[in-house]
Parts: C-alpha cells; structure tokens; sequence
C-alpha cells in the first residue's frame, strides 16, 4: 500500500474515533436511541456525516503536513 494512502487511512481512523468521543461525551447517542420513530431516519445520518467529516478532517490534515514534512 502507498505511504500516503496509508497516512491518510491511519488518520482518517483516528479522525472519526475522535468525532465519536466527542458526540458520546456531549450526549448524542442517546437523543438517538431515544428519538421516537425509527432510529435509521435524519439522525442517523447526522451523526455518520459528523464522523465522516472528522475522518476526512484528520485524514487531509495528515496528507497536508506530511506534503509539508517531505518539502
């Protein structure tokens, strides 16, 4: 696998582990598990765009500075 690819997968990981945390401290989880209705419906999909982003946040932060680092 290509060292970049491998940098941003790592970071991409560690991206999204974070926006996790941060929406399990703050208590989102549970407004989804306790939402009426169908738990598959908007937020849901909030919170894996919320993930998602921090994923790929991390992910081409670590592409940028590692561009930087081999300068």
């Amino acid at each position: 696998m290509f060292p970049t690819v491998r940098v941003f997968l790592w970071w991409f990981i560690v991206g999204a582990t974070m926006s996790l945390a941060v929406i399990l401290v703050q208590g989102g989880l549970r407004e989804v598990m306790e939402a009426q209705g169908s738990v598959w419906d908007l937020k849901l999909v909030e919170l894996l765009t919320t993930i998602m982003g921090g994923g790929l946040l991390g992910g081409c932060i670590a592409l940028i500075l590692d561009r930087i680092k081999k300068a």
